[in-house]
């Protein structure tokens, strides 16, 4: 039996995950929201995921730095990283640290397709 891809959703804005897990949940994978990135980062040490979603900018540890221990730590973590400001700088880092980047606003269609995708490297 193939094991259920797991998605991590990251988001200071609770709505993102509210809205996002359960469309998620809906097309088979298990996901778990986080709205603070440090407790997210405490999760990634106790389990691995398939997919990251996340924003960019938030309290704490930013998208950023989240994409970067997934780098040193869980290289076959897929990422996908939102925000609502774009620049060329962060696609590029985003790029480096093998992430998709979204700009917000997105469509909930454009990350469940982008979060598919990524399934499909599992």
């Amino acid at each position: 039996m193939k094991e259920a891809i797991s998605v991590m959703v990251l988001d200071d804005e609770p709505i993102v995950g509210e809205r996002l897990r359960p469309v998620l949940e809906k097309e088979g994978f298990q996901v778990e929201t986080f709205t603070e990135s440090q407790k997210a980062l405490e999760r990634l040490e106790e389990k691995k995921f398939h997919v990251l979603v996340t924003d960019l900018k938030m309290s704490g540890p930013s998208g950023l730095d989240v994409l970067r221990y997934l780098k040193e730590h869980q290289l076959d973590t897929q990422a996908i990283l939102i925000t609502g400001y774009p620049t060329m700088e962060r696609f590029r880092e985003a790029e480096y640290l093998n992430a998709v980047f979204v700009t917000k606003p997105f469509k909930m269609e454009q990350v469940v397709k982008l979060v598919g995708e990524a399934a499909k490297k599992f």
